[in-house]
């Protein structure tokens, strides 16, 4: 009976279910996988990139993480011609509030925006769902770094790690292990009791990126991580008060999978 009902966007099941906003979701599970970490003085995103063929020529931008204005950045899984649409949506938006009030967008405010337009076009007729989900991380000064996640509905939900893309679930398995884990002399792992978050004590940003190596080795099919696969960006605070952004070169990279794979290699010694 479904096949009834999966050629609108706009038209309910008897089970009450929009079937073509599920299949976007599900096109979504199928993509490159990004992380997102919100760390104590920043924000951390990693990216898998999918090298289709070895003839074409390198990127001259990252195709998976972009940014937005000054104080906010997102990174992309699922079809980056959908994402085109909205990332320049979310440009204009940050750009027309600051024009109008004199002040930064605030982060949730941008991220509603966008996703308000995602979800009309599961509403109107002749209309298909973006294809495409987003890691949002930003930083304003009413609640410091901020990290969301949307999808082709048009929810949004904010985090302090998530996965998206293809394999998520066993990376968001790892991250609840890991996420606010500390090492005790005893070699055990625990959550802290002592953090400002909710009892999780957050890591700071050079954590926050080792742990997206290793969620992005759980979730890369027993890929080997290496600088030509995957993409580490950090959003962090100068000391003018500035967001920076920041997408790790190769040696930077290297030098992070290095110290990822030294520390498991250590601990699967113990």
């Amino acid at each position: 009976m479904a096949r009834r009902y999966d050629s609108s966007t706009t038209t309910f099941s008897p089970e009450g279910r929009l079937h073509q906003v599920e299949y976007a979701i599900e096109a979504i599970n199928n993509a490159g996988t990004s992380v997102g970490i919100l760390a104590k003085d920043g924000v951390v995103m990693a990216s898998e990139k999918k090298v289709t063929s070895g003839l074409l020529a390198p990127a001259r931008i990252s195709e998976k993480t972009y940014k937005l204005c000054p104080h906010a950045t997102c990174s992309v899984a699922g079809l980056t011609a959908d994402a085109n649409i909205l990332i320049d949506q979310a440009r204009l938006r940050a750009g027309r509030y600051a024009y109008q009030y004199q002040e930064p967008i605030p982060i949730e405010n941008l991220v509603e925006h966008v996703c308000n337009y995602k979800q009309a076009y599961t509403q109107y007729g002749g209309l298909r769902p973006f294809g495409v989900a987003f890691l949002f991380a930003g930083y304003d000064e009413s609640h410091g770094f901020q990290l969301y996640q949307s999808d082709p509905s048009g929810n949004y939900s904010g985090w302090k790690a998530t996965v998206i893309g293809a394999n998520n679930q066993a990376g968001k398995s790892l991250l609840k292990t890991e996420y606010g884990s500390s090492k005790k002399d005893d070699g055990d792992e625990m959550k802290t009791d002592d953090g400002p978050e909710g009892g999780i004590e957050m890591p700071d940003v050079a954590e926050a990126t080792r742990l997206a190596v290793k969620v992005l080795n759980k979730t890369m099919d027993g890929a080997v991580a290496s600088p030509e696969k995957l993409e580490l960006f950090t959003m962090t605070l100068d000391e003018d008060g500035s967001c920076v952004h920041k997408i790790l070169n190769e040696a930077e990279a290297k030098a992070v999978i290095a110290e990822v794979e030294a520390e498991s290699a250590s601990s699967g010694d113990t």
